[in-house]
């Protein structure tokens, strides 16, 4: 059973509340729209040409309507699909919209993979969802599974800061990179209680993987809710050194997946993982996409898997909220999805495994570690 609403929480000049699946966000969206007065900024990975996208567009046309600056900013790669007179209305009415890596030859590599949400540069909404049907539901009876978090306040600011790097960036041509490493070299981060953490080629080099990996290492307990799970070995260690020193490690992970590829790869990892004292579950119901780590009282949310190409080549972001209130909401949200889940037997594991179902996800985590992140940084040396 989903749980009700978690209630908003307010701290150091933020307000926030959880959106525990993607009917709730996506009424949460709609409501920030129609209340925009002076500016939208929505960065998607992926949309699809039906609802719940077509709402969205009604939205954004009305917002044009009362004069509010409309800007959207799509992935070519998570949107191939998409016919391209979709926005075509949006643009006529003075809307402005971009996409991402347009050119054939770099769409593979570099993906926006973020997800975003900036109305007045006051409030915004990050997460996992993408715009399309299959993420709308309420993850248990239909629709994956996924989460966001609306919050108010300064890292909104910050937030639509991000945007407009990302948006400068979106050529993806020379003239592009330039604009954008100038619009990156100075925008901060946030607070100590709110922050921002961002990955990909031109973004400060490694640090959402740094600060992701030293809260892991000094965790004494640790909540993962991943679609995709393939940390790297330092992360790896540092989650079996939780365990080692006395402290607890869960992990949720998909029993279903939209990429099956990447849940037989995941599993090459399990044996280590359960080894290492991890206790593993696996998501029944529906698909699992989400993205949320509580370590400790600290929560990490937002588009990043805990995955290679997440952490090392996509561009990502996640807020750091070091927010006890707010991680005692995401635990219940945790535990509720525990529920509709299966634990994966350490001692019966391997024993359980078919010599072509360990052949098939060693195959396919070599695919993803290897090869995809070869094929990935080729094509940045040809940007300069």
């Amino acid at each position: 059973m989903n749980p009700a609403d978690p209630p908003d929480c307010a701290l150091d000049g933020h307000r926030a509340r959880w959106l525990r699946n993607g009917e709730v966000t996506f009424a949460a969206l709609a409501a920030l729209l129609a209340g925009a007065r002076e500016s939208i900024c929505l960065e998607t990975y992926m949309v699809r040409p039906a609802e719940p996208a077509l709402t969205v567009l009604a939205a954004l046309l009305a917002a044009r309507a009362r004069g509010v600056r409309v800007r959207v900013l799509y992935d070519a790669f998570g949107s191939e699909g998409l016919p391209p007179g979709f926005f075509a209305a949006l643009e006529a009415a003075g809307g402005e919209v971009r996409v991402f890596s347009p050119a054939r030859r770099l769409r593979l590599a570099f993906r926006d993979h973020r997800k975003l949400l900036v109305c007045d540069a006051r409030c915004a909404i990050v997460g996992g969802h993408n715009i399309g049907p299959e993420y709308a539901g309420d993850g248990v009876t239909h629709g994956m599974l996924d989460l966001a978090l609306q919050i108010e306040g300064p890292i909104a600011g910050l937030l639509a800061a991000s945007f407009e790097a990302m948006y400068a960036l979106a050529p993806m041509d020379r003239g592009a990179i330039r604009e954008f490493r100038a619009a990156v070299s100075s925008l901060p981060v946030g607070t100590g209680t709110v922050t921002l953490l961002t990955s990909g080629p031109g973004w400060r080099a490694g640090h959402l993987s740094r600060v992701l990996r030293t809260g892991l290492g000094q965790a004494r307990s640790v909540h993962c809710m991943s679609g995709y799970f393939l940390p790297p070995a330092r992360m790896r260690r540092a989650l079996r050194r939780c365990v080692a020193e006395g402290g607890q490690v869960q992990l949720l992970l998909a029993g279903k997946s939209d990429v099956p590829a990447a849940r037989y790869a995941a599993e090459h990892l399990y044996g280590k993982m359960l080894a290492g004292g991890a206790r593993l579950y696996e998501y029944q119901p529906q698909v699992l996409h989400a993205k949320l780590f509580i370590v400790d009282e600290t929560v990490y949310v937002g588009s990043c898997n805990l995955d290679r190409r997440s952490l090392n080549v996509n561009y990502e972001l996640l807020l750091r909220l070091e927010w006890p209130e707010l991680a005692a909401q995401a635990h219940d949200l945790f535990y509720a999805a525990l529920a509709h889940s299966i634990e994966v037997p350490a001692a019966a594991w391997r024993g359980r495994r078919h010599w072509w179902e360990r052949l098939r996800s060693s195959a396919a985590y070599w695919l993803f570690t290897r090869v995809d992140r070869f094929l990935a940084r080729r094509p940045l040396r040809s940007l300069g």
